[in-house]
């Protein structure tokens, strides 16, 4: 019997050191596993840096790739969490022709509807921002696309885990030595 491919986030706990992400991405290519998201951010310790890492995998190699990551020196700690352990959100921007934010009624309604928020509005342009889940953030992007994006990013995940992790101390630790 084979295992399902599931969502997993990744979250490693590191040092921040230059070539980290490449030894870290070479890590997902010898496995010819794709990287849906990646993002990296300061931690909650100072000095340690998380890389937030979305793949679809089994629960097999999402282990092996937790213990691979491990091996690389200025990791701290890694860890593995399905979708329904985790709360997690992404962030995206549209800039769209200003003369249809007052032309178009439509789009008035998708922004209250979306929960969007105006980021700012000049006489070229006026900017939207979003955050949700990616489906929210596609159901935007294909209701705008109707009248024209003129350019559009998305971040990567971010998250943080339901149940409590003891990475704190671990890093605080750490960041004692």
């Amino acid at each position: 019997m084979s295992e399902d491919i599931k969502t997993f986030t990744i979250s490693v706990y590191t040092e921040n050191n230059i070539g980290l992400l490449n030894r870290i991405s070479a890590i997902f290519q010898r496995r010819h596993i794709n990287i849906e998201s990646l993002t990296t951010s300061q931690s909650e310790i100072d000095g340690v840096n998380r890389f937030v890492i979305v793949v679809n995998v089994t629960k097999t190699n999402a282990e092996k790739i937790v213990k691979q990551i491990e091996k690389q020196v200025e990791t701290i700690k890694a860890y593995y969490h399905t979708d329904e352990e985790t709360i997690f959100t992404e962030s995206c921007m549209f800039k769209i022709k200003s003369e249809l934010l007052f032309e178009e009624p439509q789009i008035q309604n998708i922004i209250k509807e979306s929960n969007t928020r105006i980021v700012t509005v000049n006489k070229e342009f006026f900017v939207l921002e979003k955050s949700g889940r990616r489906n929210e953030i596609e159901s935007l992007r294909r209701d705008l696309n109707v009248f024209g994006i003129m350019q559009f990013v998305r971040s990567g995940r971010i998250a943080v885990t339901k149940d409590e992790m003891k990475i704190t101390e671990l890093l605080s630790a750490f960041n004692n030595q």
